[in-house]
């Protein structure tokens, strides 16, 4: 008896190690990536508060401080052949008052002229000129109301058109000169009416249409790039068209309610997909702050990483009558099954060798910030090609060691990602212009095993503004 068995053990072990090798077909699922398509827009809206007083120290620089009838005060003006005059004309500070769309602007003039007249019947002169007669000279200066409008305007193609009207003078103070009392404000007027159409026509000239879509663009090229986020992956964008919201002034700050629409995406790789060309500015839209939903694309590669530097070699002992049985991890590889489920591929070896195929389903819970593969069970094949080659493997503590190895809790990461968002939001980009924001939530609101990569959807909302406090107009 002792030598039967002494024989049948070494036979055993040929047996065993002889057995054949457990390879089942990988488990198919019918793909469904509809929900995919449904990301949500984000939508970004920014209410941009311009500080006014340097367009007006440029509108200052631009109107002229003095007026003078040509040639003065060496020449006359002739209004017909009874009067002439020559003047002198200077005005106070800019007055800007900004209300909605429009922008006043206005001064008070303060002017005086020297004037004679003479006795004319049919355009000939019957008498000599009388002595200059003067009015603001060693008195004082007759006054004058000034003022141009302008209303502002924003195109579909970007350009912004300013339409300058030149408002009626009004004369506040009248200069009656010479012996018979002729009053000629209206000729200072005319005169003045003269340069105040050559100063709009320098400004619709220089500020009529101002084209902004450069800066437009190089803003879109900017949102288009990848941003290398140190670790955690790549950031995209994908801006898909501008917004103006609202535009108007009030008091001293013109307020821009500009939005974006994006589909902003992470991932492990840097894209190389060709940006979406810039489309004109789209129609109002009633959002205020932002909602950005987030696709984070994880590549399984660096999930099964992850996975492997966990439970590559991994071993465990059953025992099994008089022969203990060895189960040891040699790789595993996570896949996305195209619909709800992952596949965990789990090549082995030890008693038996092989591979065999768990699926699972990935559920977050919010409470605890962690996502886990639940569920985890041999897939139907790799159960037939058990049952037929290796039925003790049906034990739970391979299943369930694997599902330990599955948690990814991304806490500190949501915390992380919390602290680093609300510095970028809270910060100076350039000289005087400053952005002010707070990002009041950021919860994950989907997780999508994709034929190609694990999606991980999220959505954070929060409120964003900036203030320019000085503009460079060379720019």
């Amino acid at each position: 008896m002792k030598k039967t068995v002494g024989l049948l053990i070494p036979v055993l072990l040929i047996i065993i190690s002889c057995s054949p090798r457990i390879n089942p077909e990988k488990p198919s699922f019918t793909v469904d990536d509809s929900q995919l398509d449904s990301l949500p827009n984000s939508e970004i809206n920014i209410p941009i508060q311009v500080n006014l007083k340097p367009v007006y120290t440029m509108a200052e620089k631009s109107v002229d401080t003095l007026f003078t009838s040509p040639n003065y005060p060496d020449e006359w003006l002739y209004e017909g052949c009874d009067v002439r005059y020559k003047y002198s004309f200077r005005r106070s500070p800019l007055q800007i008052k900004a209300s909605g769309t429009v922008l006043d602007l206005g001064f008070t003039g303060y002017y005086k002229i020297i004037g004679s007249t003479r006795v004319c019947v049919n355009g000939t002169a019957m008498s000599p000129w009388t002595p200059p007669c003067r009015c603001g000279f060693n008195e004082p200066e007759r006054k004058v109301k000034v003022s141009f409008s302008n209303s502002v305007f924003v195109l579909p193609d970007y350009k912004v058109r300013l339409n300058f009207k030149r408002n009626e003078p009004e004369p506040l103070d009248k200069c009656e000169v010479c012996f018979w009392g002729t009053d000629i404000t209206k000729q200072v007027i005319k005169g003045l009416k003269l340069e105040l159409d050559a100063a709009k026509t320098n400004l619709d000239a220089s500020y009529g249409m101002i084209d902004l879509r450069p800066k437009f663009l190089q803003v879109w090229d900017q949102l288009n790039k990848a941003y290398d986020l140190h670790g955690m992956g790549w950031l995209q964008i994908n801006p898909r068209q501008f917004r103006l919201n609202n535009l108007f002034a009030r008091n001293d700050s013109l307020l821009i309610f500009l939005g974006l629409t994006a589909r902003p995406v992470i991932r492990f790789e840097k894209s190389v997909t060709p940006p979406q060309s810039m489309p004109n500015m789209g129609s109002m839209a009633g959002y205020s702050g932002f909602s950005i939903f987030l696709d984070a694309v994880l590549n399984y590669d660096s999930l099964t990483n992850i996975l492997n530097r966990q439970l590559a070699g991994k071993q465990f002992e059953f025992d099994k009558g008089p022969v203990k049985k060895t189960f040891i991890i040699d790789e595993c590889r996570l896949y996305g099954s195209g619909s709800d489920k992952f596949i965990i591929r789990v090549k082995f070896s030890g008693t038996n060798s092989g591979t065999v195929y768990l699926i699972g389903k990935p559920v977050y819970d919010n409470s605890t910030q962690v996502i886990e593969i639940k569920d985890i069970d041999f897939d139907i094949r790799s159960k037939n090609a058990l049952l037929k080659a290796a039925d003790w493997l049906f034990n739970k503590r391979i299943s369930s060691e694997i599902a330990k190895q599955t948690r990814f809790e991304l806490a500190s990461y949501i915390d992380t990602a919390r602290v680093n968002i609300n510095r970028q939001l809270n910060r100076e980009w350039v000289k005087g212009i400053r952005s002010y924001g707070l990002m009041n939530e950021l919860r994950l609101i989907g997780i999508f095993p994709a034929k190609e990569a694990l999606i991980i959807r999220s959505n954070c909302t929060g409120e964003l503004s900036i203030k320019v406090e000085s503009i460079d107009f060379s720019l």
